[in-house]
């Protein structure tokens, strides 16, 4: 069994300067990502209006499919138009870890 995470440090664009209007542009990538069976939410940088930390998370019973899926929500959130991507921090972990 392995399992992989994805942290994704995001910029908003600059008129995302309210909860309501982060949560606007936050909500549909977390609901995009979701369809690849991961789960995802918002982590950190919470009370930041123009930025969002968002993680997901994958299980499978192979290393090779754990990093086709955050390939996938890599380029998935790195393909939004409306956002930045500051920086993606990956890890893997097998049964041994």
């Amino acid at each position: 069994m392995f399992t992989g995470t994805a942290i994704f440090d995001m910029l908003l664009p600059g008129d995302s300067q309210s909860l309501k209007a982060k949560r606007s542009y936050v909500r549909p990538i977390i609901a995009a990502l979701r369809r690849f069976e991961v789960s995802a939410a918002e982590v950190g940088v919470l009370d930041r209006h123009g930025r969002a930390e968002l993680a997901v998370a994958v299980v499978a019973a192979d290393a090779a499919h754990v990093r086709e899926v955050l390939d996938k929500c890599e380029r998935l959130v790195a393909a939004r138009p409306e956002i930045e991507l500051l920086s993606v921090r990956r890890r893997l972990y097998g049964a041994d870890d």
